[in-house]
């Protein structure tokens, strides 16, 4: 009898055209979900009679509550090498086998940077003006000669330190284990936050979320950054006090911020960012490229094989 699978969350209807699923054809039925489910309780009722599940990064958690109700489910793949919205932990304490997949490099850090000359040109204020009728409506700054500060100094943050080099503009960085041999290799200078914060013209976010970089960012950081600075966030929405933010740019204490990742994912309809002004919003689409999809999709099939096999690979640790 074919086992079951479940592709979650797959907003585009890009998962099936992204990978090659021949080899799981006559051994497995595929559903493609495009979807999302916040209910646990409905989500529950999706999933109890599939034994793999394929999860599009942090779109839907696993916390051991829901994986209690998830009886057949011995196979979670997680687009990506981790994912901080399953407890592997307890996937592990119930025989689940959790895997990821790889990724490239490029997309996110493409993305920021994009944002980064979106927010500080005012394209989607000129862009909605134009189409109003009116032309000119802003000025902007040139990013040359101006300073980038980095908050994160890893894959990412080391990438964007390079197009703001190729632009230019000065760089600094910061996080709590940033070493200065790290930036010096990188060729910036390290910072302490509140220096970065001071010195920074736009302040670009790349770190992991825990506990100790959740609302690292919040009204006093957001007054260092002043009323000429810019905040781009493509990392994670929590890292982010959203509401001080709201707030900070509706009474213009910084001139602007671009952000792609939110804590509560689709962006809520009443969310006050919805409005805030001198915004660039877009619906965490870092890392969604088409080669990054094909890698994702690709890797999961090849996943799933290799555990039908008996084999598995790419298993996440619990650790």
């Amino acid at each position: 009898m074919p086992i079951r699978i479940a592709v979650l969350d797959d907003y585009q209807s890009a998962a099936q055209s992204s990978a090659d699923w021949t080899p799981l054809r006559d051994r497995a039925d595929v559903t493609f979900f495009t979807d999302h489910v916040a209910d646990p309780a409905d989500l529950v009722r999706r999933l109890e009679s599939f034994e793999v599940v394929v999860a599009m990064r942090e779109r839907t958690a696993f916390p051991a509550s829901i994986l209690d109700r998830l009886p057949n489910l011995a196979l979670l793949v997680t687009t990506g090498p981790f994912n901080a919205a399953i407890d592997v932990a307890a996937a592990h304490a119930r025989g689940i086998v959790v895997c990821g997949t790889g990724s490239v490099p490029h997309t996110t850090a493409e993305l920021t940077w994009a944002l980064i000359m979106a927010v500080t040109r005012r394209v989607a204020a000129e862009d909605a003006a134009l189409r109003a009728g009116r032309w000119q409506t802003t000025i902007g700054p040139e990013l040359a000669g101006s300073t980038l500060g980095i908050l994160g100094l890893g894959n990412i943050g080391a990438r964007i330190a390079r197009y703001a080099q190729a632009f230019d503009m000065d760089v600094v960085a910061w996080s709590e284990n940033l070493t200065s041999e790290r930036a010096e290799a990188v060729g910036v200078k390290l910072v302490s936050k509140q220096e970065l914060f001071e010195r920074a013209d736009v302040a670009t976010v790349h770190l992991k979320l825990s506990e100790r970089t959740t609302n690292l960012i919040g009204r006093p950081e957001l007054e260092l950054l002043g009323p000429r600075g810019y905040l781009v966030n493509t990392s994670r929405g929590p890292i982010v006090d959203e509401y001080a933010l709201a707030a900070a740019l509706s009474e213009g204490v910084i001139a602007g911020a671009a952000l792609d990742v939110f804590s509560v994912e689709p962006l809520p309809a009443d969310h006050p960012l919805r409005l805030a002004p001198n915004t660039v919003l877009t619906p965490h689409i870092g890392y969604v490229s088409e080669p990054m999809y094909q890698r994702f999709f690709g890797d999961a099939v090849e996943d799933i094989v290799s555990w039908l096999q008996g084999t598995p690979v790419r298993v996440i640790s619990a650790g």
